[in-house]
């Protein structure tokens, strides 16, 4: 039974940093397409990072770009997000996502449905 699951959420100080990590068991993901993407109260899901296999690329909407960092560790079937910087508007639950086969179209990184795995979600809230 392939499982995705997230840590390191919790509470922190605007200007603070976080590490999420995604633990994935069941299979191996490391040609896999990964992503994190995060849904506030009463808002849309939106992507937030996602990653290529083998590390190739990385994506950022430009919300996140130069204070987030994704990162995989294939070796340990997990991923990571590093978040830096912190705003009161990154306060969501946070869930990490996998792809089935890799993705060929980069519009394909930023779209949620193309991903097959999900995790229960790991909440993060930014106090100001």
């Amino acid at each position: 039974q392939v499982q995705l699951a997230e840590s390191g959420g919790g509470l922190v100080q605007a200007g603070g940093s976080l590490r999420l990590s995604c633990a994935a068991s069941g299979r191996t993901f490391s040609t896999s397409a990964m992503g994190w993407f995060r849904q506030a109260p009463g808002k849309e899901r939106e992507f937030v990072a996602a990653i290529s296999g083998s590390s190739i690329n990385t994506y950022y909407p430009d919300s996140v770009k130069g204070r987030f960092t994704i990162s995989r560790d294939d070796a340990k079937n997990t991923m990571y997000l590093q978040m830096s910087s912190l705003k009161p508007e990154d306060s969501a639950v946070y869930y990490c996502a996998a792809s089935h086969t890799p993705f060929y179209r980069s519009g394909d990184f930023f779209t949620s449905g193309r991903y097959t795995y999900w995790g229960q979600g790991t909440q993060v809230t930014v106090s100001s």
